[in-house]
């Protein structure tokens, strides 16, 4: 995948890049695959209205076994951080979601209430819908993935996928897939970003050695310095349409991957580079790679390469990104790998 999908059909591609849907399946199996995730998505709204009712009665610790304590506990601070995440959500999606984009106010605040949404009186009745969406999937996904739970961040990586989608029971299931990889970025450990600012920096070195002297004399070799662009996988360097084309990209490869496409075939689909589980580390590595002069003769500490990765929203070209982190992909993939 070259240029991204065409917005058209985003809606009906992505279930199948994010692996809600096998590549093979058939019309009847996919019927089959989504009546059940809408009941399997129903189960875990009606569980969260039952939490919020012991949350609106201040029962921390119900009379059931400890481990129900516990989620009760658990969902009673997720549930207020999700809300107050999804009253700030920026509006940039609308324009990409006509349908979502005027829905009427009685709809809005329906939508709102049937999630116990606060506090959104200042906010459009488009971005009251979005916020109540965001509530209740990203709800759902805490009772999913209790081990996760719920991070600030999260709701960067969810808005643009229930612009694209309209259900929300397909909007969570997609969403599941593309936190199979990115729940890593969540860990309270951060046992998986520093794996992938472990990469960022070996694929820094192998490529500019000088770059990377630098960086160790700045005893900024860990590149801590990306550690937003990780975590959030550039949302917030990226347009919304940048961030989704490198997003589409990014699941091709990880299709590609699943599917078991071998090397030699995806060279004739693309070029040379091979799919790859990391070509956000790649593509953020290229970024760096593109500011290596700047950073050499001008930056003299950590802060200011941080601040230079911070300042480049709306300053990236996403497709030259691309390339070049294509072109590291061939040179280096095996020996990073």
């Amino acid at each position: 995948m070259l240029q991204g999908v065409d917005p058209s059909i985003r809606a009906e591609v992505w279930p199948f890049l994010l692996g809600v849907y096998n590549l093979s399946s058939s019309k009847a199996e996919r019927d089959a695959i989504k009546t059940q995730n809408r009941k399997e998505y129903e189960k875990l709204r009606q569980r969260c209205r039952q939490l919020l009712k012991h949350v609106d009665k201040g029962q921390k610790k119900p009379k059931e076994a400890d481990s129900e304590g516990q989620i009760v506990e658990d969902f009673s601070t997720w549930q207020r951080i999700i809300r107050l995440d999804a009253v700030r959500a920026n509006a940039e999606w609308i324009i990409y979601s006509p349908a979502q984009a005027t829905v009427s106010e009685a709809q809005s605040i329906q939508t709102a209430e049937s999630v116990r949404l606060k506090d959104y009186d200042h906010l459009e009745p488009c971005r009251i819908y979005h916020a109540a969406r965001l509530v209740a999937v990203l709800e759902a996904y805490v009772l999913h993935d209790p081990e996760i739970g719920y991070c600030q961040g999260m709701s960067d990586l969810l808005s643009p996928i229930l612009a694209v989608i309209e259900d929300d029971d397909e909007a969570f299931w997609c969403f599941v897939g593309f936190m199979k990889k990115a729940r890593h970025n969540f860990r309270l450990d951060e046992v998986g970003i520093r794996r992938q600012l472990n990469i960022v920096s070996k694929i820094i070195k192998s490529k500019d050695s000088h770059l990377y002297r630098h960086l160790e004399k700045l005893q900024a070799e860990d590149c801590f310095f990306v550690y937003r662009m990780v975590v959030v996988l550039f949302r917030r360097e990226l347009t919304f349409e940048q961030t989704v084309c490198l997003w589409e990209v990014m699941w091709a490869d990880q299709a590609a991957i699943r599917a078991g496409i071998s090397k030699l075939a995806w060279g004739r689909i693309r070029q040379r580079a091979p799919p790859t589980d990391d070509l956000l580390l790649y593509a953020i590595a290229a970024c760096v790679l593109q500011r290596r002069k700047l950073i050499i003769e001008k930056y003299s500490s950590m802060d200011e390469i941080l601040r230079e990765c911070n300042s480049m929203a709306g300053h990236l070209d996403v497709w030259k990104l691309l390339d070049n982190a294509h072109d590291l992909v061939v040179t280096l993939h095996d020996k990073i790998n």
